[in-house]
């Protein structure tokens, strides 16, 4: 008859408990991301209805530029091209390429954000003018927070993708596959806040 010693036994349960407990971490990503959705919902929702019930007065109509926003529009979708490029890169354990990529989509997403500063100065209107205006800053200011919360993460994964010493890898990327599902997600925001502020 064998048996089984202390030690061995407390092993035994350690694994066991490991596989029992299944990682959750890309769940709680899009739980977040989801409640996120809603909260920009919200906000569309809002001035939508607004827009719709009660018509803005002559004086307060504003014919808003379309030039950089569209330049924004751009920016924001290369630099999600350029941020599943260097993932290619890490997935063949290329470090140096994928932090390239990674710098790029950075610079891409700080662009992006020089960019709305300076709309923000030629605007025909200011943050309290009427309830349009509160709304537009609103909406663009909460996206641009976003932007500058996934410009520093992209910038935290940068260096801890750096080789040797990085404690991203090909093996362990879940840091890098949630910062580039939530740039993602920053993108398809304002691929929607663009047509709802400046198309429709």
């Amino acid at each position: 008859m064998t048996t089984v010693s202390p030690l061995n036994k407390k092993s035994n349960e350690v694994i066991s408990s490991k596989e029992e407990h299944a990682d959750h971490r890309l769940f709680g990503l899009i739980t977040f991301l989801i409640a996120d959705g809603m909260t920009f919902a919200g906000f569309f929702a809002a001035y939508l209805t607004f827009k719709a019930v009660n018509p803005l007065l002559p004086d307060a109509i504003y014919e808003l530029e379309l030039p950089l926003p569209t330049l924004n529009t751009i920016l924001l979708l290369v630099s999600s091209a350029t941020f599943h490029k260097a993932g290619k890169y890490l997935e063949e354990n290329n470090s140096k390429k994928c932090q390239y990529w990674l710098l790029i989509t950075a610079g891409l997403g700080v662009a992006f954000l020089i960019s709305q500063m300076f709309e923000y100065f030629t605007l025909p209107f200011g943050l309290t003018d009427n309830l349009y205006a509160s709304t537009f800053y609103a909406l663009t200011g909460f996206h641009g927070l976003h932007v500058t919360l996934g410009a520093i993460m992209i910038l935290i994964i940068w260096w801890q993708s750096r080789s040797p010493g990085g404690r991203i890898t090909k093996t362990n990327r879940f840091p890098f596959e949630a910062a580039e599902l939530y740039w993602h997600f920053v993108d398809g925001i304002w691929v929607v806040l663009f047509i709802i502020l400046y198309l429709l």
